[in-house]
């Protein structure tokens, strides 16, 4: 019940500083990305109407009645959450900002709204959720073509940025608009990626007795013990890995390193670990 409560938070959370991405940042400088708040803002400033929220509830509703039908009601449920409660904010955070937060400066605000973006509709993601729009477009599509979900968000965010070209006239926006897209896109993935990253390492060393009673009491993690041989020397040797935290990794080295100073480590990335000490499988 815990888990379920902290990520609806986490999606209110996260919708909130989405929609206060636009209401402060985006429109007021008539900067727009993709999705569906960015067709709602081509036709609004296109046509005058309808207002950007009413734009963002038509286009969602209609996409989540296809994906009720297509998805199931599972996938339905928390994106449903999500698209309220950004509808929620679109609609009430223009009544208390009615001018950009950082006035003639739509670089930076390029820059700050593209961060927040980013933020927002990771912390909807890593709760499981979804806003909606272009998500629910990749999700249908990923179902019945070999499409990943990146590739179709690339695709249908790169439609409706180059389409602002039509209503603003202007190429400076459309740069603008690929610039907030590459941001949004790079720190949505380090919210996603950046809290799970973890490394692995491959420890070989005379001394792997000593090394793995020192990671166990000191580092506080477990270590597997491979059989392996080096085929130059034809002799058998023992082969540590160790799973730890990115943060973690620099006092391990240390701790090697002070016990073998000639002992060889591989260090490699990894995205997600899950299960004993890290991440929960969700």
């Amino acid at each position: 019940m815990w888990f379920l409560i902290k990520d609806h938070l986490f999606i209110i959370l996260g919708s909130f500083i989405y929609a206060f991405a636009w209401a402060g940042f985006l429109i007021p400088n008539k900067l727009t990305i993709g999705g569906a708040p960015g067709i709602g803002s081509i036709l609004y400033y296109a046509f005058g109407f309808p207002d950007i929220n009413v734009t963002y509830a038509v286009i969602n509703v209609v996409l989540l009645l296809l994906a009720l039908k297509i998805l199931g009601k599972k996938f339905c449920l928390r994106t449903i959450f999500g698209v309220f409660f950004c509808w929620l904010f679109l609609f009430l955070l223009p009544k208390f900002i009615d001018h950009a937060i950082v006035e003639n400066q739509p670089f930076m605000s390029a820059i700050i709204g593209g961060i927040l973006c980013g933020v927002g509709v990771g912390m909807v993601f890593i709760s499981n959720g979804s806003t909606g729009g272009t998500d629910i477009v990749a999700a249908i599509v990923n179902k019945y073509r070999n499409i990943t979900f990146g590739r179709m968000y690339l695709y249908t965010d790169a439609i409706i940025i180059s389409s602002s070209y039509f209503v603003y006239h202007s190429v400076e926006k459309v740069i603008y608009g690929y610039i907030i897209l590459c941001i949004m896109t790079y720190v949505c993935d380090m919210v996603i990626n950046g809290i799970r990253a973890s490394v692995q390492l491959l420890i070989f060393s005379d001394k792997w007795e000593e090394i793995a009673n020192h990671i166990n009491e000191d580092i506080h993690r477990g270590v597997t013990v491979l059989d392996g041989m080096g085929w130059y020397s034809k002799k058998p040797r023992k082969v540590l890995v160790v799973l730890v935290k990115r943060t973690e990794a620099n006092n391990l080295n240390r701790l090697i390193k002070m016990i073998d100073p000639q002992a060889f480590i591989s260090q490699s990335s990894v995205l997600g670990v899950y299960g004993q000490g890290f991440d929960k499988i969700k």
